[in-house]
């Protein structure tokens, strides 16, 4: 069957070609091909024709007309472009203009330029928004220039940094009493600080803003759209695009990078670091702040460090007079490693040592005679506390007052004798008013009337009410009552012997900085570390310990100058004396050498001598030497004499004779930096104010203690005096001699409340006086502490702002908001901020953060800057410790970006409602912040206690 197919098949063919030709199938198939082609022309020219009559008569039955917009917007795209003509004027001064010109060309070409060029290459949209831009400006020049920005800056700019310090202060407390250690508590200190911020604000909440980086984005374009309806024309404002696009640029460009680096910790930090650069770190504040530090991180950041120098410095080949520095060096390194460790492992134990309430159950402290707590200002603050709290502040007020009146009649009695001397005559007159001093101190304490009543002898007191009746009233009227109180506040268990014995007691020498932290005298095993040639445990041996054991029975001390040299710091030369010291104690004996300068000795013996007032006559100091005191010869001279010098003091005699000089002797001889306990201005005051010491010291003090008649009368008497110096000095010793009322005025501080009222009817109209009160108030506390103190402060810096400026002082400071806002530092302002984001017309990139250690140990550094740079002087005015605390606080409030933040908020609130007074930014920004989780707390806790109390 197959070979038939295949046959018949072949036979098919064959006869095809010879009866058609060979190209008779190219034929065909051209044939088949135009027969197709030429059916789908037809059908496609059909079709057509028929397609184009359907869609006409649905065009004309269905669709409206065609609109002639889309025609005329392509007829206006291919017209050329006509320039558009800007004003460069923004605030009529041409070096405001310049930089403000350059930030605007950079904000295009950085945020627009660069995208916008690849959609289109028209400028007119760029030109626009630029135009759009400059109008903003002259309408924010214009606004600026009317607007008063003295109140600002010297009040609401103060208030507003007030109230976030006593905000964090609360936050702080209230963590501190919950007393549970918190995991995370820098978390819990921010939710703290922002339910303090609700209660004391009352209206307004920040914390959204200030935590959520998704609600600080939106509220800043909130705020940046509202700015832009008040200085865009309205036209401008309605085009959606362009307003987004400037939207855009100026809070998420602008605004937020520039927030944020402010807000940034380590920027701070750096930022204190470089203000205070002229300031050298000081060894002693640098370890203190160590052992103070509870955060690991910096502790571990600083161990780090000094294990990295510590093997960079053994890996050195020294030999000679190198390699004792080198020593030196190495065992420093060695110290402040072990005091890291040490602290380290307390932290992670959580045996946190509170040294106060470690001192009080000890025992052994250093004792402060009554004598010197009477007048010192630091010390008499916790004696006048502790008297009130048992009762005894009528003695106390009574022995202050009395000095106040003996001071007053001397003064007067003199100014009598000079006046009749010219002829003058008051006698009586001025016995009139003396006469009413002294019947006013009488009845205010030692009449039956009198409420407290001072209990003395009554016939002391029969004594005196026959001498005021009968005889004129002396400057020594009172002394023998006087002396009695102070007997009986010395011997009275009640009193003076039961005040050592008290808590405040400790925290006055913490204050005076004569308690040391214990739990650095040596490690857990008994072994001590040794610190630039030390032995074991000398440098932190605590004062308390050598001043209470007798130096004739348990401690012997010698000292010598061993090596004198000239060294030269910042390009200033001086010489520096070597001391070495032995101590002997009945169980071991240690010997240190310790570095003091000419100008210690000579404080050293200020200080001493005017504490003992014996020596002056005993111990006689080298004295100065102007030129050629660098000379070797003279130095060695001044050698032999301080060597003089320091054997006559250590005398074993001496120090029998004046037991409570050994205190002052071992905090001299220490292996510290010696603690100056004067600085150049307290020298230079002291100079000019000693020679009125005894007739100039505090006239006005015993006049406010007594009743508003006889104060009326003193006051008079206190105007006849006639010479500057004495007023002067009169004003100073005010500052330290000034007496409170019997019974104290309460101040008026809720707890919750803004820093914005004034602070005292006097103080709110001298700005200096009200500014540095108001930030002494809350960086040291001072309301929550003796009122009499924070009293005293207010009248020193009343007086040293008089004494420096005048009464010109107001007009001076605004004269500087002038100088502030003048078109120079404006201009200044802007250069930098052009400089700061665009360096050499360049976008910067963003800064990338910094490793953890070096950040730790920027925190490090910047404390011990703040530190140092605190003036001994506020020490002896607040005390120590109180120094310490505030200052430290105001760094760790710094140290959170989210309170940071919170903080710049404040400000750039306060800012616009001055610029806009009229545009109702306050109610704007408690709508802004109305959805705070905080605020709906407080809400809601606000109204389930007035429930009740509406439903009763």
């Amino acid at each position: 069957t197959s070979l038939s197919i295949w046959g018949w098949g072949s036979l098919g063919v064959v006869l095809f070609l010879v009866t058609f030709g060979p190209f008779a199938i190219f034929y065909f198939a051209f044939y088949i091909l135009c027969f197709v082609g030429g059916g789908f022309v037809v059908t496609l020219l059909f079709g057509k024709s028929n397609s184009e009559k359907y869609l006409e008569q649905c065009e004309h039955s269905f669709l409206p007309c065609t609109s002639v917009g889309i025609p005329k917007c392509i007829e206006e795209m291919k017209r050329e472009a006509r320039p558009i003509k800007i004003d460069r004027r923004l605030t009529g001064a041409n070096i405001i203009d310049e930089p403000l010109q350059q930030v605007i060309q950079f904000s295009l070409r950085d945020y627009v330029q660069y995208w916008y060029y690849t959609l289109s290459d028209d400028e007119s949209f760029l030109l626009e928004i630029r135009q759009a831009l400059q109008y903003a400006l002259v309408q924010f020049s214009a606004r600026s220039k009317e607007t008063d920005w003295q109140p600002y800056f010297t009040t609401r700019l103060v208030d507003d940094f007030g109230t976030h310090l006593r905000v964090f202060r609360k936050a702080q407390q209230r963590i501190a009493e919950k007393g549970d250690q918190m995991k995370d508590h820098a978390e819990e200190l921010v939710d703290t600080f922002f339910e303090v911020e609700v209660e004391m604000e009352k209206e307004v909440c920040r914390d959204l803003v200030c935590t959520s980086p998704k609600d600080e984005e939106g509220f800043l374009r909130d705020l940046c759209e509202v700015l832009l309806y008040i200085l865009l024309p309205p036209g401008d404002f309605q085009n959606k695009i362009m307003r987004y696009f400037v939207r855009e640029i100026l809070s998420r460009g602008i605004l937020l990078p520039l927030i944020n680096q402010l807000s940034d910790p380590d920027y701070i930090n750096q930022y204190v670091i470089w203000m205070i650069r002229d300031s050298n770190c000081n060894y002693e504040a640098f370890m203190n702040i160590i052992k103070l530090s509870d955060n690991i991180g910096e502790l571990e950041a600083v161990k780090d460090k000094a294990s990295e120098e510590l093997q960079y410095l053994r890996s050195l080949d020294t030999a000679g007079d190198d390699i004792n520095t080198i020593k030196n060096q190495i065992n420093s390194l060695l110290y402040v490693i072990k005091v890291c460790d040490s602290r380290i492992q307390r932290l992670q134990s959580g045996k946190e040592i509170d040294t106060v309430k470690l001192a009080a159950n000890f025992g052994k402290l250093c004792t402060v005679p009554l004598d010197h707590i009477l007048v010192d200002n630091v010390a008499l603050q916790f004696f006048m506390d502790y008297m009130q709290q048992t009762g005894g502040q009528a003695h106390l007020f009574f022995w202050m007052t009395v000095e106040g009146y003996r001071v007053t009649a001397q003064q007067q009695l003199e100014v009598l004798q000079s006046r009749q001397k010219d002829g003058k005559h008051q006698t009586n007159q001025t016995k009139g008013l003396l006469r009413a001093a002294a019947f006013g101190v009488y009845e205010q304490y030692l009449s039956e009337k009198a409420s407290p009543r001072v209990n003395i002898d009554d016939n002391l007191v029969a004594k005196l009410a026959e001498t005021l009746n009968h005889e004129d009233p002396t400057p020594e009227i009172f002394d023998d009552i006087q002396r009695k109180v102070y007997e009986l506040m010395l011997r009275d268990e009640r009193f003076y012997p039961s005040f050592k014995q008290n808590v405040l007691y400790v925290r006055m020498l913490a204050e005076l900085d004569m308690l040391k932290d214990p739990s650095f005298r040596g490690s857990d095993d008994g072994e001590g570390e040794s610190f630039n040639g030390s032995p074991t445990g000398s440098i932190n041996l605590s004062l308390d310990d050598l001043s209470n054991v007798p130096s004739d029975e348990a401690v012997q001390l010698h000292a010598y100058i061993s090596d004198t040299g000239v060294c030269n710091d910042h390009g200033k030369t001086y010489a520096l004396y070597a001391i070495t010291v032995h101590r002997r104690n009945p169980n071991s004996e240690e010997t240190w050498k310790t570095y003091r300068r000419y100008s210690d000795f000579h404080d050293f013996h200020m200080r001493i001598t005017e504490q003992f007032e014996n020596l002056a006559n005993i111990l006689k100091l080298p004295g100065k030497k102007t030129f050629n005191n660098m000379d070797r010869e003279f130095l060695e001279k001044r050698k032999k004499d301080l060597n003089a010098y320091l054997q006559l003091l250590l005398n074993p005699e001496m120090m029998k004779a004046s037991p409570a000089l050994a205190h002052y002797v071992y905090d001299f001889l220490e292996n510290k930096a010696y603690s100056k306990g004067k600085g150049d201005f307290a020298r230079k005051m002291d100079t000019f104010v000693n020679p009125l010491r005894n007739s100039m010291r505090n006239v006005s003090n015993a006049v406010k203690s007594l009743p508003d008649s006889l104060a009326e009368g003193m006051t008079k008497m206190s105007d006849n005096m006639g010479k500057m110096s004495e007023r002067l000095g009169q004003d100073i010793k005010q500052s330290f001699f000034k007496v409170p009322p019997l019974i104290q005025k309460t101040y008026s501080d809720p707890d919750h409340c803004r820093v914005a009222a004034p602070i005292d009817d006097n103080v709110d109209d001298n700005i200096p006086l009200r500014v540095m009160l108001l930030l002494m108030d809350e960086v040291f506390d001072l309301k929550e502490r003796n009122q009499w103190l924070r009293r005293n402060i207010k009248n020193l810096l009343q007086q040293l702002i008089r004494a420096t400026y005048g009464d010109t002082i107001n007009r001076k400071i605004v004269d500087h908001v002038d100088w502030m806002t003048s078109p120079e530092q404006v201009a200044d302002a802007v250069k930098r901020f052009r400089d700061a984001f665009w360096p050499n017309g360049i976008l910067a990139e963003t800064v990338p953060r910094r490793d953890k250690a070096i950040r730790m140990r920027t925190r490090v550094a910047g404390k011990t800057k703040l530190l140092e740079v605190m003036p001994d002087e506020l020490k002896h005015i607040i005390g120590a410790e109180t120094t310490r605390k505030g200052i430290l606080r105001v760094f760790e409030m710094f140290q959170h970006t989210q309170l940071n933040k919170r903080m710049v908020y404040v400000f750039l609130e306060r800012f616009l409602e001055t610029l806009f007074p009229q545009n109702k930014f306050h109610e704007l920004f408690n709508k802004l912040h109305s959805r705070s989780k905080q605020m709906q707390r407080y809400k809601q806790r606000l109204h389930s206690t007035q429930a009740p109390s509406l439903q009763k």
